[in-house]
């Protein structure tokens, strides 16, 4: 690519001349029906919504599954606001630990069955059950959490979660305030399903949901099918909009390159992958109005093994993040005005973010340049040099890539690196279960809510690691504690001083970088390459694109 400083221009020209038609388009009935075709390279594993962790599929649950609450269906910031969903209202009393809902009647499942206080406590149960992702640490503080976390299949919540049938409320019972809960409320892990569904991973097998669509098939070589559900009346345009589409499909198989093409010769719709450096050129001059351009609350990231050479050793953990040519990487995923280089956990204006990098030839605030000497010295230094290490990364092409580079340097500096793919199916449980013994791999993580816990927490908090367990969203199974203590007070000062709070979690943010539990890579924007008939594209900071908001005729 020549002049990618020009091509980015005409992208983000493009993206908001787009957003903006998109925006002011009138919502109606002549643009309902047909199909909307997506496309991934792979499928993103089970389409249980309280056990699945990743974009490719959260983005989808938007547009079916509910909780009590929901974040809005919009543009922009108000894609963070927080709205009834399931519940018309709700009160917090006792000092901000007990949270009454009131449920909304005549509200049925995909498969007929009336929603009611009973499914709402079971689905809060069943967190717990399934194990849940974030079981341990955005529901902990339930009461009954605790016991449940220790023998799920068991789990009742007693005290915590009560359904009054009567009075058609559920309240939840917290140990203490917390502020975040709404968040947690609005998120697909609190998504309610029949009390019906089995107390286990329902994998491939799609659970009945509420929203606008149900998952009508699921098969994870081929492709998933999302179908209006017929039971379904708008009871709420900003939680759960009607959709245009009558039907939804991702199909799974075909390589980026191909993808891309495909979008292009109108044979679908859009494609989950980042699209490969040679074609930008075409999409930001020829298709640029099809091209959309956003920047996110994101990081990509390699996070590390604490608790297995080599990376046990703090030593060997810091040479990877002095060693990493960020800039490299950068290029990689397609340039600088696509991705900004980036040391620490919290991404640029995020809540409790304040900038540093000490991985750096120049320490402080921003990256500058690699220092393979002081890599090399650390290396010897950690007793580590020629260890064997293998990079895991997911098998597309621009993830793939960067766990070749890794590889590279580690190299470099003194290991003995391979780098190795796996399906993207099952890359994300994969890295997560101890027993696989990943050393390093590549990931990404994209905000569940604008709190700086959401990133320090959930991927590096204590309550996060479980052993033996595809749902351990820490993935370097770092628990410290002194810092983990730090983020406890953190979570609680939150219930009565934000800023102080965001002041604390600057200083959690800048000791877990000097931990180094992982090599952050750098802060991520987001294309959306959509076909020609594509119409009111909405990109959400939350959920990204809602796609059932785009209409296709």
């Amino acid at each position: 690519m020549k002049d990618r400083k020009a091509l980015v221009a005409v992208l983000l020209v493009a993206a908001a001349a787009v957003f903006a038609a998109g925006s002011s388009s009138a919502r109606t009935n002549d643009h309902r029906g047909g199909t909307l075709k997506l496309l991934a390279k792979a499928a993103g594993g089970t389409l249980d919504p309280q056990v699945n962790y990743t974009l490719e599929y959260w983005q989808l649950y938007q547009a079916s599954y509910d909780g009590l609450l929901a974040f809005k269906k919009a543009g922009g910031n108000a894609a963070f606001d927080v709205v009834p969903d399931l519940a018309s209202g709700y009160k917090i009393k006792n000092g901000g630990k007990t949270w009454v809902f009131n449920l909304r009647k005549g509200i049925k499942f995909s498969n007929g069955q009336r929603l009611t206080t009973k499914d709402v406590v079971a689905s809060f149960q069943r967190i717990f059950k399934v194990k849940s992702p974030t079981s341990g640490s955005f529901y902990a503080g339930i009461i009954g959490a605790s016991k449940c976390l220790k023998t799920p299949a068991t789990c009742t919540l007693a005290g915590g979660v009560i359904g009054n049938a009567k009075n058609n409320t559920v309240t939840i019972n917290l140990t203490a305030p917390d502020p975040e809960f709404k968040y947690k409320l609005a998120v697909p892990h609190a998504s309610i399903v029949p009390a019906s569904s089995p107390p286990n991973d329902a994998g491939t097998k799609p659970l009945p949901t509420t929203g606008a669509y149900y998952f009508a098939s699921y098969d994870p070589n081929k492709a998933l099918v999302m179908k209006r559900n017929p039971y379904f009346k708008e009871w709420s345009h900003a939680a759960m909009p009607a959709g245009y589409p009558d039907q939804i499909t991702q199909s799974y198989g075909l390589t980026v390159e191909s993808q891309i093409t495909a979008i292009e010769n109108g044979q679908a719709d859009w494609t989950l992958e980042a699209p490969p450096a040679d074609r930008l050129n075409e999409l930001g001059t020829k298709y640029a109005e099809q091209t959309h351009v956003e920047t996110l609350t994101a990081f990509w990231y390699a996070p590390m093994n604490v608790n297995i050479p080599p990376f046990n050793s703090l030593k060997a953990r810091q040479a990877v993040n002095y060693a990493i040519d960020r800039n490299a990487l950068v290029k990689i995923f397609g340039g600088p005005k696509l991705a900004v280089p980036s040391c620490q956990v919290l991404p640029p204006g995020f809540p409790g973010n304040k900038p540093y990098c000490p991985y750096t030839k120049n320490p402080g605030t921003k990256w500058s340049a690699p220092d393979v000497a002081k890599a090399k010295k650390l290396v010897q230094e950690s007793g580590q040099k020629g260890a064997k290490v293998v990079v895991i990364s997911p098998d597309d092409e621009v993830q793939k890539a960067v766990g070749v580079y890794l590889a590279s340097v580690l190299n470099q500096i003194g290991f003995k690196a391979s780098s190795k793919t796996i399906s993207g199916n099952i890359a994300f449980t994969y890295a997560q279960n101890t027993k696989n013994k990943v050393q390093i791999n590549v990931q990404q993580w994209y905000q569940d809510y604008p709190a700086a816990s959401d990133f320090l927490n959930v991927l590096f908090g204590c309550d996060s690691f479980h052993p033996g367990s595809d749902s351990s969203i820490n993935m370097a199974g770092f628990c410290n504690k002194p810092i983990d203590k730090q983020m406890h007070r953190a979570l609680k000062l939150e219930q009565t001083n934000f800023p102080a709070a965001n002041a604390l979690w600057a200083k959690i943010d800048h000791q877990v970088t000097d931990q180094a539990p992982m090599a952050t890579l750098f802060t991520p924007r987001h294309i959306d390459f959509v076909s020609k008939r594509v119409g009111n594209f909405v990109f959400s900071k939350q959920f990204y694109w809602l796609v059932d908001q785009s209409w296709v005729q």
